[in-house]
């Protein structure tokens, strides 16, 4: 018995507006919300969880409604925490943070959350869900550094460069057995 997690990364996010937790969609990222939901109308999806960051849940809402389920929110698929303050560090700047997290996973900012623990966070959130959820198939809206990390642990390939190639929306199909990954093959087009 195979389980299979949708790991959507979310739609374009308004990062100009609120707090990391409530930013919302922009225009684009609410229309690629509705592609996405339409490009995975035909799969079989048995329960639909997410980050509860506003952006992640707004992504696979309409996935959600379509099949009449609840958008369950699992607090450990938020996003990483790079830093102490609820603001956004400039582009170079998280660029540098990043990369750097996937080279020395202890690293982080001040008041900063490190890639092992956010790594293990996730991939504890990914097992609970496996266990959970075991046989059937469930979207799981969360946030491309931690779609990169929960993958990576299980395959070191998924690394900086992964990251780096991930769009907004993005959408992975991983294919498990208990706790062995046994696939994954990149669904959005």
């Amino acid at each position: 018995m195979t389980t299979v997690l949708l790991l959507v990364r979310h739609a374009e996010s308004d990062v100009r507006a609120g707090s990391d937790r409530a930013r919302g969609l922009t225009a684009n990222g609410r229309a690629d919300a509705r592609r996405l939901t339409e490009q995975l109308r035909q799969t079989p999806i048995d329960a639909v969880v997410s980050s509860p960051y506003a952006r992640a849940v707004l992504t696979v809402q309409g996935i959600a409604d379509e099949r009449g389920l609840p958008v369950l929110p699992v607090e450990d698929l938020r996003e990483r925490r790079l830093h102490g303050t609820d603001r956004l560090l400039p582009r170079a700047a998280f660029l540098e943070a990043v990369e750097r997290s996937f080279a020395d996973p202890d690293a982080s900012l001040p008041g900063g959350e490190s890639y092992r623990e956010a790594q293990r966070r996730g991939a504890q959130a990914v097992r609970g869900l496996l266990d959970r959820f075991a046989g059937k198939t469930v979207a799981v809206g969360t946030h491309g550094n931690l779609l990169s990390m929960i993958l990576q642990a299980w395959d070191a390939r998924y690394d900086y460069a992964f990251w780096q190639s991930l769009t907004m929306p993005d959408v992975y199909r991983a294919e498990f057995k208990a706790d062995s990954l046994l696939g994954v093959e990149r669904l959005w087009t």
